[in-house]
């Protein structure tokens, strides 16, 4: 019998933790954390990690693994996630996978394979600042040319992936479409139980532009420049919305007043793509916050769906 995972997506700022916490309490279960900056120590505010208190009462795992200065991949995520989800299970536990980020997620509900073609770091860079500064149309377009194929099976968001498409044929030399990278298919090694929470687009947005002012009241720009003097940057770490702002900051390069809302505005823009991605996968099911009275009552849903999916009743 397939080992049972329970995986919580969605946007920034729509409750995933919260839920996470929830259904650990009654499941039995260990959360493993599947965002790619709450791996890194310190950097505990604009990351909006667990608090502590929570964490004395549910294990967290991936957490605080990695030091600010060190880069860290989704290839090593992937095998450190794997390893919680039998270590859990081994204990007769439901590990609950929570995050929003999209390709570690998917590392792990598809199956997605490393060992066919490595990664160049410097390459990575070079494009993610491409579709930075020019856009992710201008991005696809380099797909379009390289690889038509895959430019027709990859939408121009999805930017993780286009990169991918075009260091694949960088390295290689062949086509994006030629290698069997298999992230197209679902993994099928567990049984997987996919929540996604979704909420109005204005509400959630508010939400972020709220989130964003109580970082700031609870100490944000102390964090940043404590991680300022960690890193240099070429640290993975500091791409992360809130720090990259940060630090625009404090190398004098824009305003008080402009980085606040530039971090409102990537984060915006972060939750679009993190909704974008998601919807992609047919299996996830879609709790959307604005169709219920209180957050309550999706948590009761998805406690009875999930005990009739642990328990096979259906």
């Amino acid at each position: 019998m397939r080992k049972k995972c329970i995986v919580i997506v969605g946007p920034t700022g729509v409750g995933k933790t919260r839920l996470s916490i929830f259904l650990a309490k009654r499941l039995n279960s260990e959360i493993i954390s599947a965002d790619s900056m709450q791996i890194y120590k310190y950097m505990d505010i604009g990351t909006a990690k667990v608090e502590p208190k929570y964490q004395k009462e549910i294990k967290h795992h991936l957490i605080d693994i990695v030091e600010p200065n060190e880069n860290f991949n989704v290839e090593q995520f992937q095998s450190l996630c794997i390893d919680k989800i039998e270590e859990i299970s081994s204990k007769n536990k439901i590990p609950i996978i929570v995050g929003g980020t999209g390709l570690y997620i998917n590392s792990i509900t598809h199956k997605l394979e490393f060992n066919t073609v490595k990664s160049d770091e410097k390459l990575r860079h070079e494009l993610e600042n491409i579709a930075e500064s020019q856009g992710n149309q201008k991005l696809h377009k380099m797909l379009e040319d390289l690889d038509p194929e895959s430019a027709s099976k990859i939408h121009k968001n999805n930017v993780r992936r286009v990169i991918r498409a075009i260091e694949v044929y960088k390295l290689t030399g062949h086509k994006f479409s030629e290698i069997n990278d298999k992230f197209d298919h679902y993994n099928d090694d567990y049984d997987f139980y996919i929540i996604g929470l979704n909420d109005d687009r204005e509400i959630l947005y508010e939400r972020i532009n709220q989130r964003v002012d109580e970082m700031i009241d609870e100490g944000f720009m102390a964090e940043c420049k404590y991680i300022y003097e960690l890193t240099d940057e070429n640290s993975q770490s500091i791409q992360a919305i809130g720090y990259r702002e940060a630090f625009m900051y404090l190398n004098n390069e824009i305003s008080f007043k402009d980085m606040v809302n530039l971090m409102k505005k990537n984060s915006r823009k972060y939750a679009k793509r993190q909704l974008t991605w998601f919807r992609q996968d047919e299996r996830i099911h879609w709790m959307n916050l604005e169709n219920f009275n209180k957050f309550e009552d999706i948590e009761q849903i998805c406690l009875e769906n999930l005990k009739e999916w642990l328990y096979d009743k259906r």
